[in-house]
């Protein structure tokens, strides 16, 4: 996954990022984070660092990966061993599909226990869990990690209850964040101590935040009529096994159509006349974009009516961007954002509103809505491009970071408050 802003914190976490290939599914964007030097000063942190990941699951059989590309050994592909501690760096494989030659599978303990392990520089990094069972990954040739995936049927963990959050941990700092981009499952919450002894959490969903999202989706759906509720996946007993982003869900054959051109034409009507200010936090400044010849022109660069599945996917239709325009790269998060949060009726600068009147129209990424409703704090990624927000606006993407990090603790299963 890359980012089209170039600002540190972008670059923290495109950092040459390891082969690493979704069974059977390309990967959606990572959104574009904010400006690093909004957040704090950047000082060197160490060589190693310590994770503490804790079992708030009712589990006694949990499991935990850890993933990423070695940043000091030529950006190899990482795999930490089981014994939470030992580098496994595999080898290409000579045909596709091939198993791990080393057990990657990190018991947790029983329910309340904590496991420390100890990570080096990583790029592009995740920690997987899954729960009362254990993760398949494979290699194909590169080496390429195939990790698991929720839209392809004949993935071996297509059935399994198991989720990740990610980060990136270099010379400049620490960066970790918790992910619904692609679907919500597993509850799971971030806290980051510094060698100072400051903190940072991200709460996360309480114990039953997925049956909430779920819950919430089928109202959706009773109440706009939408296939919101077809982004449930039931496990054999029926229970909620875990729920779509309508990204993926769009490759599982839950499509929404034109759900979202009734918006895009009052936008559109609304802009005839009117002016769009876009801030793009970036040298370009503030642009202002008009709908001209039923194109949203922006200086130099144009934008057609996005689709449902381009707003979904923030990457596709008027949000690719094919040339590589940086003035493009900038834009294109921020009108993204706004169309699924539909903001762009309510204001005329973006990203400018508050988080009170994001998700206000009755046309909206109601997935997006109802997760952040569901985390105990309302943060989370729960879109590509769900990290943009007004200067020193109030963060929605659930992440931790800090130039000098001591511990990352990950609580799996449950809040950390």
């Amino acid at each position: 996954m890359t980012s089209p802003v170039k600002r540190l914190i972008q670059r923290l976490q495109r950092l040459r990022k390891p082969k690493v290939q979704e069974q059977g599914q390309s990967k959606p964007p990572v959104p574009a984070n904010r400006p690093q030097q909004a957040q704090q000063p950047i000082r060197a942190t160490a060589d190693t660092l310590s994770i503490d990941l804790v079992n708030n699951t009712d589990s006694s059989t949990v499991y935990a990966y850890i993933t990423g590309q070695a940043i000091d050994n030529d950006n190899a592909l990482f795999i930490l061993k089981a014994d939470g501690a030992t580098a496994y760096y595999p080898t290409s494989p000579s045909k596709e599909g091939a198993d791990l030659s080393d057990d990657a599978s990190i018991p947790l303990g029983a329910p309340g226990s904590t496991k420390t392990v100890t990570i080096p520089h990583l790029a592009g990094a995740r920690i997987w869990f899954c729960i009362d069972d254990k993760l398949t990954f494979l290699l194909n040739p590169g080496p390429a990690l195939v990790t698991p995936s929720v839209t392809n049927n004949s993935d071996p963990n297509i059935n399994k209850k198991w989720d990740f959050c990610e980060f990136t941990w270099n010379s400049a700092q620490l960066y970790a964040n918790i992910t619904y981009v692609d679907f919500v499952s597993v509850s799971v919450g971030l806290k980051l101590t510094n060698t100072a002894g400051a903190t940072q959490s991200v709460t996360g969903m309480a114990e039953d935040g997925l049956d909430t999202v779920c819950s919430a989706l089928t109202t959706q759906t009773s109440s706009d009529g939408a296939p919101w509720s077809s982004l449930i996946v039931k496990d054999s007993s029926g229970a909620n096994l875990r729920a779509l982003s309508p990204n993926n869900g769009a490759v599982t054959g839950n499509d929404f159509g034109t759900y979202f051109q009734d918006y895009v034409d009052r936008v559109w009507t609304k802009y005839a006349s009117e002016s769009l200010s876009v801030n793009t936090q970036a040298s370009y400044g503030t642009v202002t974009g008009k709908i001209t010849d039923n194109q949203f022109v922006f200086d130099t660069e144009t934008f057609s009516q996005p689709s449902s599945a381009d707003i979904f996917s923030c990457s596709t239709g008027p949000f690719a961007n094919a040339s590589g325009s940086q003035l493009r790269n900038a834009i294109i998060p921020r009108l993204a954002a706004a169309f699924n949060r539909s903001t762009l009726l309510v204001d005329t600068t973006t990203p400018a509103t508050s988080v009170d009147e994001y998700y206000t129209d009755s046309i909206t990424n109601h997935y997006s809505r109802i997760v952040h409703e569901a985390n105990t704090d309302k943060r989370g990624y729960s879109f590509p491009y769900d990290d943009v927000a007004p200067d020193n606006g109030v963060d929605q993407s659930g992440s931790v970071f800090d130039g000098a990090p001591q511990v990352l603790t990950v609580y799996i299963g449950g809040s950390s408050t």
